[in-house]
């Protein structure tokens, strides 16, 4: 491993040497981004489909508004979420230990804080482009056309980087693919059902709102649903400053954890 595959000092920026790691898994993705898209629109799209026409229907009307455009502001998050973390885990995975991509970079001067980087920028990057394609989708169907749909654009780039650099932090852990099995179904699919998609957080009890309020999902929801209404949630600095904390402990722990694995 060369001496750059790590910086300096604890505190030390990464570079711009990023840029070609993204880069790099920009390319290869191009080559597979029609199936690529359709794979992380289709889960969101389907829920919509059954739950928001289906129990719609019968439900009616959620917190005042139509059930659909209840549903339809948290499958755009769920969506990102699960687009980010799909990337940073499986694909992250498969190019740094079944692929060995992260070892032939760190033969060049790109440090692993930069590979690090490179890795959550692009999956929040596809992330952010499947968000897009559900905010279209839902403008198209005529669920939501708010002007503050603009608004929720660098909100879901925020939320996709928050769980990309979460997902890192489970590929440092990770032995196998199989690990990542446990994320999806311990995390990922309780924190779907706890975080106010598909029925309003006042449905739980209070302890398990307590619980909510604390799930970065919860807080992406607060902030993207109320865009789809057209106002914005006055607790809104609350949930970036939630979201803010992820991100940053996230990163943290996956450059701490990440630089352990490869100094073993």
């Amino acid at each position: 491993m060369s001496a750059s595959a790590f910086p300096d000092s604890p505190g030390a920026l990464p570079r711009m040497r990023f840029v070609p790691v993204w880069r790099r898994n920009a390319l290869v993705w191009r080559k597979l981004a029609l199936a690529s898209l359709i794979g992380n629109i289709a889960e969101p799209l389907l829920t919509l489909a059954a739950f928001g026409w289906g129990i719609g229907s019968l439900v009616g009307r959620v917190d005042g508004v139509p059930y659909i455009l209840f549903l339809a502001s948290g499958s755009v998050c769920m969506g990102v979420m699960n687009a980010a973390s799909f990337e940073a885990t499986y694909s992250s995975f498969s190019r740094m230990h079944v692929q060995r991509t992260w070892d032939a970079i760190l033969l060049t001067p790109t440090g692993l804080d930069d590979v690090l980087l490179g890795e959550l920028l692009w999956a929040a990057t596809k992330a952010m482009i499947s968000g897009v394609a559900l905010l279209l989708v839902v403008a198209l169907l005529d669920i939501s056309r708010a002007p503050t749909l603009l608004l929720a654009l660098p909100l879901l780039a925020l939320i996709a980087a928050v769980f990309a650099a979460l997902a890192l932090v489970v590929n440092a852990l990770a032995g196998s693919y199989d690990f990542f099995t446990y994320y999806v179904t311990l995390v990922l699919t309780p924190m779907a059902f706890l975080s106010g998609i598909f029925f309003p957080l006042s449905a739980m009890p209070h302890w398990l709102q307590l619980l909510a309020h604390a799930l970065p999902l919860q807080a992406a929801v607060g902030l993207v649903r109320p865009l789809f209404m057209g106002r914005i949630d006055p607790q809104a600095p609350l949930h970036l400053a939630l979201l803010l904390a992820y991100l940053g402990a996230g990163w943290w722990l996956a450059r701490t954890l990440t630089a352990r694995r490869f100094r073993a």
